[in-house]
């Protein structure tokens, strides 16, 4: 292993120094500061012990092993990785924005306010929902907050049997959490063989009880639920509201709106669909929206504009509550109300072009990977591992081969509906030859499959670390580095 590969607690040797900081110059009077005892350490903290120029390499080496957006094809699917335009990071990193402190009063921070307020109609005009609140933090954290709007409306008049919420078979594993955390029993409808919702399944499971219906459209397949219209109207007349997951929202931008199909509460990913580099816990931003008679169920605080042109945080006593301390990530809302400005009306070839993109990537591979549901699809498709399984070549020995050739492996082993499923979603900042390429080693590999199944079953072959006993890792993980001796 060379020097700079080593863990930086591994090239650490003792007294070695990178930085000094001067002797404490604070005083309490005529006193010198000195921290209380009770909070000392009784043992030196375990710190590595590096010159400057030490820690500078390992972490530029370290970063140097990250695959990213900009270091290559990220083609995971249900996660709409694209391309982030740099003037998005420009405007949001302007210290007239990052500069700014919560606690602000309204007339200090009317821009701020603004850009807060136009944005929630950019995206109301995209979407065609009435009004939107910009605080929650994720796309799960608007899951929940949406969940409570639905919760609310129906408390507000007094149809306190509602309890229950259908999410179908295939949906993202956050739907059934969020309900669940919001309180109230999960009902599953099953999906038809061509993976959209099946009616004839949904009927019989409308009642009273049934808050609503959590669904995204295109699905979790990527397959556009051609019966959407159906759907909306059977769950309205039996007093159920429509919830909609927008983590798939990105093919629909320029080709349908949510709120047209008959949804009356949705949020939306902006770190996916709206563009901020997202991946490792954040930064995250989960919008809101709802149809006009669910507004005053919003949580609170919301921005509005008054007569005067002015902006004011106002509170509901109607809303569903409060879902964070201030008004959200301001920092993603700025990045996506850039990349709205930025492309204007352009914006309604992301979604066209996500879907051609995802179409040319799928029907190329099909001769080499199974496809268990044959039909156009979106933004994403699903093949269920190679199309000859005779070598026993699984799809995590496909995953694990791409990482040998510079590729992020796609989403594997979900969705849940196929023993051997691999989601690959392309975008549309995603080139014609990038996809070329991708399409050429994903024929590499499955031909690999064929010739030499056992070392595709023993890959990755040229990264930092080999495959991993992933089991073990998960049962028992070293997380600490004295564990590791």
């Amino acid at each position: 292993m060379k020097y700079y590969d080593k863990l930086i607690f591994e090239i650490s040797r003792p007294g070695r120094v990178g930085y000094s900081l001067p002797k404490s110059e604070l005083t309490i009077g005529n006193s010198q500061f000195t921290i209380p005892a009770n909070l000392l350490r009784e043992t030196p903290a375990e710190l590595p012990e590096v010159s400057e120029l030490d820690v500078v390499r390992h972490y530029t080496n370290v970063s140097n092993k990250n695959f990213g957006v900009e270091t290559g094809f990220y083609p995971l699917g249900s996660c709409t990785m694209k391309y982030n335009p740099k003037i998005n990071e420009e405007i949001a990193h302007h210290p007239s924005f990052c500069g700014l402190h919560p606690l602000q009063n309204e007339e200090s921070v009317q821009g701020a306010l603004a850009i807060y307020y136009h944005t929630a109609r950019a995206l109301s005009e995209l979407t065609g929902l009435a009004d939107f609140t910009l605080t929650p933090f994720a796309g799960a954290h608007g899951e929940l907050t949406g969940l409570m709007v639905m919760r609310q409306y129906h408390l507000l008049r007094g149809d306190t049997k509602r309890t229950r919420v259908i999410v179908p078979d295939s949906a993202h594993g956050t739907n059934p959490a969020s309900a669940a955390v919001c309180g109230l029993e999960i009902v599953e409808v099953k999906s038809t063989a061509n993976g959209t919702v099946d009616t004839n399944d949904l009927k019989g499971l409308l009642d009273d009880t049934i808050a609503g219906i959590m669904m995204t459209n295109p699905n979790t397949l990527g397959i556009y639920e051609t019966q959407v219209v159906e759907i909306a109207r059977l769950v309205h007349e039996a007093g159920g509201l429509l919830y909609y997951d927008g983590a798939n929202l990105n093919p629909m931008l320029g080709a349908s709106r949510p709120g047209d199909m008959g949804f009356d509460i949705m949020h939306i990913n902006l770190h996916k669909t709206f563009s901020t580099p997202h991946g490792g816990g954040g930064p995250g931003s989960g919008p809101v929206g709802v149809a006009a008679h669910l507004v005053d169920c919003l949580p609170n605080p919301r921005v509005v504009k008054e007569e005067n042109g002015k902006f004011k945080i106002q509170h509901s006593e109607s809303a569903c509550g409060r879902v964070a301390a201030f008004m959200g990530n301001f920092g993603v809302v700025m990045k996506a109300y850039t990349y709205i400005l930025s492309l204007g009306k352009d914006i309604k070839h992301v979604g066209p072009i996500a879907t051609l993109n995802a179409n040319y990537v799928k029907e190329s591979l099909r001769d080499a990977y199974y496809l268990p549901v044959d039909t156009v699809c979106k933004h994403e498709f699903v093949f269920d591992g190679l199309a000859d399984k005779s070598t026993g070549v699984t799809t995590l020995d496909i995953a694990k081969r791409l990482l040998d050739y510079g590729y992020h492996a796609p989403t594997i082993y979900f969705p849940l509906l196929f023993h051997q499923s691999i989601m690959i979603e392309p975008t549309e900042t995603e080139s014609k030859e990038t996809l070329d390429d991708f399409i050429d080693i994903m024929h590499r590999v499955a031909e690999e499959a064929l010739s030499d199944p056992d070392m595709v079953k023993s890959a990755p072959h040229t990264t930092p670390v080999r495959r991993l006993d992933e089991t073990t890792a998960a049962k028992n993980p070293l997380i600490k580095y004295r564990d590791l001796n």
